[in-house]
């Protein structure tokens, strides 16, 4: 009796048959459906890959959505996606390719139509399904190629941010919406949901930096055409409170400074340059030994607000500076080992390692709290400036001449920031009350 299993199974030529038809690469996956888990809340879509010609790698590409997401039942959704899943997979079958122009397919599929009639005006239900340009990148190559565009145009410290911000997020949707994969998919309600997320964890503040990092890296992606939008630019800021380092009063300056002349005479001049030349602390950690010219008295700095700053060196930090002609010019001024010195380190492991250091030797014996740090050296010498300047001059004369000195770009910045920091007091009105 004929078997027809064993025939199909055993017969020798079947087998290179068999073998001949595994061992071709398909060039395309099965078109599927994605249906959100039925949430209608989402974007359902039909989705599939074509093997790329250059690379031989199957590429995801452009989602089809074809109108479905007009419809709020998940049945009316899933008939139009189905047709567009059946019409896509049998254009596939035909050979129709997205990588390629498919013109004299389409016209040669039309000749063999049963309606030799064709309306020039329509567009083609081919070019809706299968589009020669419909490459769409994955949300990760998507923010990486936005973060090498911004590269180019900000410093080295801000784009670690960037990439420490980036790395969060993509791990954050991998984790949670592990169903994303184009940059398509990435909308306002994930990056909102992401935000909130933030906000949970930490704070308003850290909240408002990650928006600005990451609609900075989507604008980048807008104007370079890969995404149609920045939605992330409309999501609002929120009111963060800002983190304020309390001023030190006399005694509690005076002992520090007492303190670290037998303790830490590094530090001591760390902060020195914090005191007497009103430098932010990670401005003190950019010196290098040639930025100080010790001759004509002046120092250069990258400042927060500029490229590049020029201060005098006051005679009261002059006369604490030991001599610095025989240190290599091009060598961090501090180091942990003390002045002059190769530092191979991040700007921002500078600063913390000075603020660590800092916490080690004044804030722990001194017991002082979280309001108080190197900044507060900052606060408390330009508040000390300010009070003599004025006992000479009108208020607005005195903020004319301390903004030469602290290096603020404009008066609205300077009364902003002797507001933040309680600088100005009225004087005495108890005279006022009791009249």
């Amino acid at each position: 009796m004929f078997n027809l299993n064993s025939y199909l199974t055993n017969e020798h030529g079947n087998e290179h048959i068999l073998e001949h038809s595994l061992s071709k690469k398909k060039n395309y996956s099965t078109p599927k459906i994605y249906s959100a888990n039925g949430n209608l809340k989402k974007r359902w879509y039909v989705y599939y890959s074509y093997r790329n010609p250059e690379s031989g790698i199957l590429q995801r590409m452009k989602n089809v959505y074809g109108g479905a997401n007009r419809y709020n039942t998940k049945e009316d959704r899933l008939i139009v996606l189905s047709i567009y899943r059946e019409k896509l997979l049998s254009l596939l079958n035909e050979g129709f390719n997205p990588f390629e122009d498919n013109t004299a397919r389409y016209e040669n599929r039309e000749d063999k139509s049963l309606n030799p009639v064709k309306n020039t005006n329509k567009v083609p239900e081919v070019q809706l399904i299968i589009d020669s340009k419909s490459s769409v990148l994955s949300y990760k190559e998507a923010f990486i190629k936005g973060l090498k565009y911004k590269e180019k145009l900000i410093n080295d410290t801000t784009r670690k941010g960037y990439e420490n911000r980036l790395k969060n997020f993509l791990l954050w949707v991998e984790k949670n919406h592990p169903d994303l994969e184009l940059i398509t998919d990435i909308d306002k309600k994930v990056v909102m949901e992401f935000l909130n997320y933030i906000l949970e964890e930490t704070s308003p503040r850290n909240r408002n930096n990650y928006r600005t990092d990451l609609s900075s890296i989507m604008q980048a992606l807008e104007d370079n055409d890969i995404i149609s939008s920045n939605f992330i630019k409309n999501i609002p800021v929120l009111k963060a409170l800002p983190k304020r380092n309390k001023t030190y009063s006399n005694q509690e300056q005076k002992a520090i400074f007492e303190h670290l002349e037998t303790t830490d005479q590094t530090l001591l001049l760390f902060i020195k340059f914090i005191s007497y030349n009103f430098l932010r602390p990670i401005e003190v950690c950019r010196l290098r030994v040639g930025d100080l010219d010790i001759k004509n008295k002046r120092i250069q700095f990258k400042a927060k607000n500029s490229p590049l700053k020029t201060k005098i060196i006051p005679d009261l930090l002059l006369k604490d500076l030991p001599d610095l002609s025989k240190l290599n010019k091009e060598h961090s001024l501090f180091t942990p080992d003390g002045l002059g010195g190769v530092w191979e380190s991040d700007l921002n492991n500078k600063r913390d390692y000075f603020s660590k250091r800092f916490k080690r030797v004044v804030k722990d014996p001194f017991n002082l709290g979280i309001d108080y740090g190197l900044y507060s050296f900052r606060h408390t010498f330009i508040t000390k400036l300010y009070n003599e300047l004025v006992k000479g001059s009108s208020p607005f004369e005195t903020k004319s001449k301390l903004m030469q000195i602290t290096g603020h770009s404009s008066m609205k910045a300077l009364e902003k920031y002797l507001r933040d920091i309680d600088a100005e007091f009225p004087d005495d009105y108890s005279e006022l009350l009791t009249s």
